[in-house]
């Protein structure tokens, strides 16, 4: 079976008329207002992540309109609040948008705040279970997308969980996005793929990252250096700084799961 995938919701044109539910979790790092508006409004639930609320405060702040800000509300602010600043919890609380304190320090904020979505999902019976690397739904409703807003930047520490933490989502969930002003990128599982590249959104630039593997094998097509059923491992080939190839979309065969990254036009 191949699995197609779309970046839709990078695009301001489309992203207020999608029908896919998706879930926004913004990161404690710096965004833009333009990419922080598209994906919100691909988006039906918002969540921040500790200081991810002092980011989504500031950047709406900045814009001069003093009503944008009560525009973007989220569901909630969730994390063990260590860098939730006062001013930005006292805003937020007076207009009703739950701050929870998580104290667990086994888990992120980033993953106190999929554990709240999934725990939305089971009371509204959107819960997928994993069997032999097939997804089977328990009800109608379709399990939520995720967009991350942040996590590819900044502290090194706090990337490598990023790529490590959406390594181990493939296996419970469907599709997991992480997104900066830079870049998008997500975890292919093993299998083969089709990536519908919409090249006024996307720039030149992409890569196959073997981050979590020993190695794998790869078969593209779609770019400008493709391969042919070769082999990628940190001791080996990285496939970083590959083309798109105008008009084309991307198709990838891989034996082992491996990140897939593309640069986002105008960076």
């Amino acid at each position: 079976m191949v699995v197609e995938w779309c970046t839709e919701f990078l695009d301001p044109r489309a992203s207020k008329d999608l029908s896919i539910s998706r879930a926004l979790i913004i990161l404690n790092q710096p965004f833009s207002a333009e990419l922080l508006k598209t994906l919100w409004a691909a988006s039906e639930w918002h969540a921040c992540a500790d200081g991810g609320a002092n980011r989504l405060h500031d950047v709406l702040g900045a814009s001069g309109d003093p009503n944008l800000r009560s525009s973007f509300l989220p569901d909630m602010v969730k994390g063990d609040l260590d860098s939730l600043r006062d001013d930005v919890r006292s805003y937020y609380t007076s207009l009703n948008v739950p701050v929870i304190h998580d104290s667990d320090q086994n888990s992120t904020d980033l993953m106190k705040c999929v554990q709240a979505l999934e725990e939305k999902e089971r009371l509204t019976g959107r819960e997928v279970k994993l069997c032999f690397y097939h997804y089977q739904k328990n009800s109608s409703l379709e399990q939520f997308e995720i967009v991350i807003l942040g996590g590819l930047s900044g502290r090194l520490d706090q990337t490598v969980h990023t790529l490590s933490y959406l390594h181990k989502l493939r296996k419970t969930r469907k599709r997991v996005f992480v997104v900066t002003d830079d870049n998008v990128g997500w975890v292919l599982n093993e299998g083969e793929h089709l990536i519908h590249i919409n090249h006024d959104v996307l720039g030149q630039t992409c890569g196959l990252l073997p981050v979590g593997i020993d190695s794998t094998t790869l078969t593209t097509t779609g770019l400008r250096w493709n391969l042919d059923n070769t082999e990628s491992s940190f001791d080996g080939l990285v496939s970083t700084s590959n083309h798109l190839v105008p008009g084309q979309d991307v198709t990838i065969k891989t034996l082992k799961p491996i990140w897939w990254c593309a640069e986002l036009r105008g960076h």
